[in-house]
């Protein structure tokens, strides 16, 4: 096929599992899409939720990384609004400063959570011209010189190490993210609204839409971020508009197979829908339904490698992608494993 497949995860338990066997099982996961010749293996910010363990994905991509060697880690993404944005230029800069060229930071404005949860995150709002300010201080503080010296005098985080008093005329007056500075690791900006659309033109940044889960204004959030996309501006990271697109997918070798599996994830729509979360439910032949569906839904796209694929490589087609990030969920590790290998070999990774 013509564009790459990346992977979004997001650490599920699954009932009778510990949430150690989850976290387990997600590194397993990344070693099996770099294995199969996925692009990226990117991890989910969520909070508060008995369903996905991916709460401190700074944490799980430095363990994903040590267990892998080529595939690009990163956010998908980390909820900004959540975070200082010093943090987090030290986090993906500490990352990126140890495994070089492998690390994505991709951006989000939601908080990943219930809204009592956010609360006591204890950040900001997610309005967004606060957001844009943000997204502007990530770029500075990972843009920034490694061959910046210090002024002469000892800095305040120097004078604090060495028990010394510093004329305050004397100190630094630029923060710096340290690691972090001169790694310029590379900003996706995350949506699923015209919202990340219009923050990714305006700082020409590469733009990802969750239409994997909330696909309504993908046609619309695409036409704000090509028609004012910025290649000029000063923190422009790529030259010209480029999209990924996430679709959620079960693959399995009958059509029968693939929505018997699916209603795992089902179940898990119903439960966020009345606002529970819990581990993800053994699948159930009750209910299933195979039917032939001539639209493409992004959401849920069932079925057969060869039928999944068909349906991917339609998605990209309509909508002009450079790339599509797949998410997949399955009470058993090892089915999810095996249908994102089997499409993948569809694919041509």
């Amino acid at each position: 096929m013509t564009v790459p497949l990346s992977i979004l995860d997001l650490a599920p338990v699954s009932a009778g599992s510990t949430r150690k066997q989850a976290l387990d099982n997600a590194v397993h996961f990344a070693q099996t899409v770099e294995q199969a010749g996925y692009h990226r293996y990117w991890m989910a910010e969520h909070h508060g939720s008995a369903t996905f363990m991916s709460s401190a994905t700074a944490l799980l991509l430095g363990r994903t990384a040590e267990h892998t060697s080529s595939i690009r880690l990163g956010s998908g993404g980390v909820m900004l609004p959540n975070h200082a944005p010093l943090m987090v230029a030290e986090y993906y800069g500490t990352l990126a400063t140890i495994y070089g060229d492998r690390i994505d930071l991709g951006l989000g404005r939601a908080p990943g959570t219930d809204p009592i949860t956010a609360s006591e995150l204890r950040r900001g709002g997610s309005d967004l011209n606060d957001f844009a300010t943000d997204v502007l201080k990530l770029t500075q503080f990972l843009g920034g010189s490694d061959e910046v010296r210090d002024e002469e005098g000892v800095s305040g985080a120097q004078a604090s190490v060495l028990g010394l008093q510093v004329n305050p005329n004397r100190l630094h007056r630029t923060v710096r993210a340290i690691p972090g500075e001169g790694t310029k690791v590379p900003l996706w900006m995350l949506g699923s609204s015209t919202g990340g659309a219009q923050v990714a033109a305006e700082l020409g940044l590469p733009f990802s839409f969750a239409s994997h889960f909330a696909p309504q204004q993908l046609s619309v959030a695409l036409q704000v971020y090509r028609t004012h996309f910025k290649k000029n501006a000063r923190t422009a990271q790529v030259k010209e508009p480029t999209v990924m697109a996430g679709v959620n997918v079960m693959v399995a070798e009958t059509e029968r197979e693939a929505h018997y599996q699916a209603t795992t994830y089902k179940k898990m729509q119903e439960q966020i829908r009345f606002g529970s979360t819990g581990p993800l439910q053994p699948p159930s032949w009750e209910g299933v339904e195979v039917w032939q569906n001539p639209g493409i839904d992004p959401t849920g796209i069932i079925g057969t490698p060869d039928t999944v694929a068909e349906k991917i490589a339609q998605f990209v087609d309509i909508y002009s992608l450079d790339e599509v990030i797949v998410s997949c969920n399955a009470y058993d590790p090892s089915v999810r494993e095996a249908a994102v290998t089997t499409l993948a070999k569809e694919w041509g990774l």
